[in-house]
């Protein structure tokens, strides 16, 4: 299961939004309230690897024409 960052929504002016973790299931809700305090909290969006698949945990180039042998077209 992903792990998801969310942030508590400040109240009042001034107010720091306090972030937290929390594991949950791709096709659960988002949270609206914070588990413990019931603060209205939102999902933050964090940012991955941008490659997702694969074993070697690098992107697949075209194979192609190419002198550098990376499939960029490069002659």
């Amino acid at each position: 299961m992903p792990t998801y960052v969310y942030e508590t929504i400040p109240q009042y002016e001034g107010d720091p939004p306090k972030r937290f973790e929390i594991r949950q299931s791709m096709n659960d809700a988002a949270l609206t309230q914070h588990p413990d305090s019931g603060q209205p909290v939102r999902r933050v969006p964090i940012g991955g690897t941008g490659i997702m698949g694969g074993s070697s945990g690098t992107a697949s180039m075209p194979s192609g024409g190419g002198s550098c042998g990376s499939g960029c077209g490069c002659h």
